[in-house]
């Protein structure tokens, strides 16, 4: 299992959307792919149709009370797993102040499940706290996702020291890989500036021995798209809402990027998407499902708005895209893994 920390201490850059939808792509293409909120806001879980108030386990357990990860994780889609939070999360921190070894919790719970997934994908928190330092001491990559302002810049060397020291304290593997640049608009002088002056940056890194120093902006930007910031209220990911988007093409590339570089190919460096029949049919599991919920997600308008893109230009390289897959029918996609758990009996529907 690959881990990969989707990190920036400053909100509103396109965290969630990033790791909910490079995860969506993954998934519909075949891979077994699972995501962990680890911010109080428990906005991952809300835009995977998840009430977050109706959540009696999660990561808040993993954390505070030993749960194993297996028992807690929910199965939302075809090969794509859930670690729900919610605002339980927020009293994490104070909760482990006196435990021995907090910063390492995630990653030994998460040890016996390595195995059993392809990607693991960690919504951090819009800090670097106790929460995000076990985010990357569990990962062995982290994408960054950038929003090309100059205060994003600000904070960006700070986020690098905390990378740094983890690096050399807890997680020896922890590399920064990528960089994406999100709310994209190539017209603007000052997006240029700023692309411009990170990738001056890490290639100034190169060959140095800090966790940085083979990181790069990922020549797929995510631009500027209505459609992306509406699929969360609907409880779908850009694939399920819009799949004909910019922001659906372009996360398509940007998983297609990620999935070549830990399976290169000889023939080809795009991800091979699975049809949806093959999902349908996967093996059965050694016991069978516990329904958990009912659908959370809203039905979608017939009518959707209309594209508003501010940028039109088309990604830098050209990558054969992923088929989106279909989604569940209702209740379908809100089950535990039944290979791995038996329902919480403290668990009730909603």
């Amino acid at each position: 299992m690959r881990t990969i920390a989707v990190l920036n201490q400053k909100g509103g850059v396109g965290k969630t959307t990033t790791v909910v939808n490079i995860a969506a792509a993954l998934a519909a293409a075949g891979s077994r792919v699972v995501v962990l909120d680890f911010d109080p806001q428990s906005h991952l879980t809300i835009h995977l149709g998840l009430e977050p108030q109706t959540v009696q386990f999660g990561s808040y357990k993993v954390l505070t009370q030993s749960a194993e990860f297996e028992q807690q994780i929910m199965l939302m889609r075809p090969n794509l797993w859930l670690l729900p939070a919610n605002i339980n999360l927020v009293g994490a921190e104070s909760e482990l102040v006196s435990v021995v070894g907090r910063e390492t919790i995630l990653r030994e719970a998460m040890l016996p499940s390595r195995d059993k997934f392809d990607y693991c994908l960690i919504d951090c928190a819009p800090s670097l706290g106790l929460l995000t330092l076990n985010a990357l001491a569990a990962s062995e990559d982290v994408l960054i996702p950038l929003q090309p302002h100059f205060l994003a810049l600000r904070g960006f060397g700070k986020l690098l020291q905390t990378v740094e020291l983890v690096n050399k304290r807890i997680n020896p593997n922890l590399k920064v890989k990528w960089v994406l640049l999100c709310m994209f608009d190539g017209r603007a002088s000052l997006t240029n500036e700023v692309k411009d002056d990170i990738e001056q940056f890490l290639e100034n890194a190169q060959g140095t021995n800090c966790p940085w120093s083979q990181a790069q902006i990922l020549p797929v930007h995510i631009r500027r798209n209505i459609k992306l910031a509406e699929a969360p209220s609907y409880g779908k990911t850009i694939f399920e809402y819009e799949q004909n988007c910019h922001g659906a093409e372009d996360y398509r590339k940007v998983a297609e990027l990620i999935h070549a570089q830990f399976h290169p190919s000889p023939t080809t460096d795009t991800l091979q998407p699975v049809a949806a029949d093959e999902i349908q049919d996967q093996p059965p599991a050694p016991s069978a499902p516990s329904p958990q919920h009912d659908s959370q997600a809203q039905q979608q308008p017939s009518t959707q708005p209309a594209e508003t893109d501010e940028n039109q230009n088309q990604p830098p390289i050209e990558i054969k895209s992923i088929s989106p897959h279909q989604q569940q029918k209702e209740g379908d996609f809100d089950a535990r893994p039944s290979e791995f758990t038996q329902t919480p009996t403290e668990q009730s529907d909603t």
